[in-house]
């Protein structure tokens, strides 16, 4: 690993190697970006044709996850909600 002295270095090759790391990494933000636009597109698409984002947004967070832990939340959602009184 690169130690601070070495990448001052202007000969040196960590210096170019953080240069090559920099642009990568500004390639993908500027990827991102644009990915995160389309997104917003397909949800402003979607609110259009009546569906709603919020609940969607949901969705895929629920998706995320693997069936055992999405069975436990809700399990434990659900035994708070009898509590309440509301189930």
């Amino acid at each position: 690993m690169p130690k601070v002295g070495d990448v001052s270095s202007s000969e040196g090759v960590a210096a170019d190697e953080l240069k090559q790391f920099i642009e990568r990494i500004e390639r993908l933000e500027e990827e991102k970006a644009g990915l995160q636009g389309d997104i917003k597109d397909v949800f402003a698409e979607l609110k259009g044709r009546g569906f709603d984002a919020k609940a969607v947004r949901q969705i895929l967070r629920i998706r995320k996850k693997d069936h055992a832990e999405r069975q436990e939340e809700e399990a434990i959602l659900e035994l708070y909600m009898q509590a309440l009184g509301m189930a």
